[in-house]
C-alpha cells in the first residue's frame, strides 16, 4: 500500500490541472489515467470533432462561393488528409498534456483501471497485469462519461457507429442515419452531409434540440432542411438488421412503422457515466439511477473527502464546466475559499453551421419562473457583417429583465455564435444593462456591433 496526499482518478479536464497544482501546492498527488491523458475532450470529443468540423466548413464555403462571385469547379473531400490532420492535432494536444503531468515535481502517473477496496483504498490494474494499492486522505473521481448505447434488436457492435468511432471512419458513409437530434447528433450529421453522405436524422420528441426555445428549433430545422439533411421527428428505432454498409433500420413513426436502408447508422442519444467498475460501494458513495456520482455544491460526495468532478457528477456536460469545477474545489481546498457551483453561468456552444450558442435564461425558462421580461431578437438578414460575409442564416436573441434591464439570458443561433453569446455572457457577469449596450460604442463592421440593434427593440415575452 502506498499512501499518498491526494489520488485524482481520470486525466480529464479537471483531474489533470487539479492533479498538477495540487503537487505544485505541495501535496504528493498521483494520478491514475486507464487510456489516454487529457479525457474526451482531448481524445474524442472536442479537439478532433471541431477539427474535422472546420473542414466540412471550408468544403461548404467552396461549393457556395458562387454567390461571392468566385467559381470552384470541384470540391474533392479527402477523408484520409483530414483524419490525419485531425489525428495529429489530438497527438499533439495529448502529448503537451502528458509531458505536462510528467514535469511536474511530485506527481505520479498511473495507467491502469483503479477500483475502491477500501474506504479511502483503491486497487490499480495496470497496463502490464500488475495490481498496486493506493490509499490517500483526498480523493478526486474524474471518470467522465462514455456513449450511452440503447437495448435495441439487433444492435451489434459491428452495425453501429458511437462519437468516439464515427472519428476513425476510413471512408465517407453513403447514408448516414443519427439517432438523436441534439448537439453531438447535429454536428456530426451536418459535418458528414457537407463531405457527400446522404444524412437521415431520427429524433423521438416532437423537435430537435428540445431544450432549447421553439424558434430556435423551428429555425434551425428549416436551415438543415434546406441544406439538405433529412430530420425524422417523432420517430424511435426499433431494430436494427445488417452490419456496415447494408443496414435495415425500422422506425416507429407517427404515421406507422418505416424501413430505412442505410450503410452507417451513429448513435447520439446521450452519455452514461464511467462509475460502474469503480465500486463505489465499498465506500458508500452515493450515485443516482443513472449511474452519476451525487454531489454538493461544493463537489464533495457523500463521503467525506472524496469529490467528484466533470461529466461524472452529473452536471452540465461540457469541457469548460469540469475545468471550472477543478477551480473550484482547488481554491476551496487551497485557498481555502468558498466557492460552490450554485448559480454559476454554464455557457455552450453547438459548432453546427450557424453555430448555436446560448447563456443564461430562455424565453421559455423566464415565462416558466413567473419573471416579468422582455425579448429583444433581430434576424441575421439585419447584421451589416452577416450580410456582407454571405453568412445571414439564424438570428440573435436575449432575454431581458423588464425592471433592472439586467440581461437573464442569450441565445446567438448565428455565425460566430460563441464569440457574440461571450460578450453578453460578461455583461451579465458586470450586471451591465440592455441599455448599455443599446448605446454602446462597438468596432465596425463586426457581429457583436449589431448588439446596439438588438438592443434596439424589445418586446413583450
Amino acid at each position: 500500500m502506498k499512501h499518498y496526499d491526494a489520488i485524482i482518478i481520470g486525466a480529464g479536464q479537471a483531474g489533470v490541472p487539479l492533479a498538477k497544482k495540487l503537487a505544485e501546492a505541495g501535496k504528493k498527488t498521483v494520478l491514475i489515467e486507464k487510456r489516454w491523458v487529457g479525457g474526451t475532450c482531448i481524445n474524442d470529443g472536442c479537439t478532433p470533432t471541431k477539427t474535422i468540423i472546420a473542414a466540412a466548413h471550408a468544403a461548404h464555403q467552396a461549393r457556395k462561393a458562387s454567390l461571392l462571385g468566385l467559381e470552384i469547379d470541384t470540391v474533392k473531400v479527402d477523408l484520409k488528409k483530414i483524419m490525419k490532420r485531425k489525428d495529429e492535432i489530438v497527438d499533439s494536444f495529448r502529448s503537451g498534456a502528458k509531458k505536462g503531468v510528467e514535469s511536474t515535481k511530485g506527481l505520479d502517473l498511473i495507467h491502469g483501471e483503479a477500483t475502491f477496496s477500501g474506504p479511502k483504498e483503491l486497487t490499480v490494474k495496470t497496463s502490464d497485469g500488475a495490481e498496486l494499492l493506493f490509499s490517500a486522505d483526498l480523493i478526486f473521481i474524474n471518470t467522465g462519461a462514455r456513449p450511452k448505447i440503447p437495448s435495441t434488436p439487433g444492435l451489434t457492435g459491428g452495425n453501429y457507429l458511437t462519437s468516439t468511432t464515427i472519428l476513425d471512419l476510413k471512408e465517407i458513409p453513403e447514408h448516414l442515419v443519427v439517432l438523436g437530434g441534439n448537439y453531438i447528433g447535429l454536428e456530426f450529421a451536418q459535418l458528414f452531409h457537407r463531405f457527400g453522405s446522404k444524412v437521415t436524422v431520427l429524433e423521438k420528441s416532437y423537435r430537435i434540440v428540445g431544450g432549447e426555445d421553439e424558434d430556435v428549433s423551428s429555425t434551425l430545422t428549416e436551415i438543415l432542411e434546406e441544406e439538405g439533411l433529412k430530420l425524422l421527428t417523432k420517430s424511435t428505432l426499433e431494430e436494427v438488421k445488417g452490419v456496415q454498409g447494408k443496414l435495415s433500420i425500422q422506425l416507429k413513426t407517427a404515421d406507422g412503422t418505416k424501413n430505412i436502408k442505410a450503410s452507417h447508422l451513429l448513435l447520439a442519444i446521450g452519455r452514461t457515466p464511467n462509475t460502474d467498475t469503480l465500486n463505489l460501494d465499498i465506500p458508500g458513495i452515493k450515485i443516482d439511477k443513472n449511474g452519476y456520482v451525487l454531489v454538493n455544491e461544493k463537489l464533495e460526495t457523500s463521503v467525506k473527502g472524496i469529490y467528484a468532478l466533470g461529466d461524472v457528477n452529473g452536471g452540465p456536460a461540457f469541457t469548460h464546466i469540469a475545468y471550472n469545477d477543478y477551480t473550484i474545489v482547488y481554491r476551496n481546498l487551497i485557498e481555502k475559499e468558498k466557492l460552490s457551483t450554485a448559480n454559476r453561468q454554464v455557457p455552450y456552444c453547438m459548432f453546427t453551421d450557424p453555430q448555436l450558442a446560448r447563456v443564461g435564461l430562455s424565453a421559455a425558462q423566464a415565462k416558466e419562473k413567473g419573471l416579468d421580461f422582455l425579448v429583444a431578437k433581430i434576424p441575421m438578414t439585419q447584421v451589416a457583417r452577416g450580410i456582407e460575409t454571405g453568412q445571414t442564416l439564424g438570428f440573435m436573441k436575449a432575454i431581458v429583465d423588464r425592471k433592472s434591464r439586467k440581461i437573464l439570458g442569450a441565445c446567438m443561433l448565428a455565425a460566430e455564435g460563441g464569440e457574440i453569446m461571450a460578450v453578453l455572457q460578461m455583461a451579465m457577469q458586470g450586471d451591465i444593462t440592455a441599455d448599455t449596450i443599446r448605446y454602446g460604442v462597438f468596432a465596425h463592421p463586426t457581429f457583436s456591433e449589431s448588439l446596439n440593434n438588438l438592443f434596439m427593440n424589445m418586446i413583450e415575452k
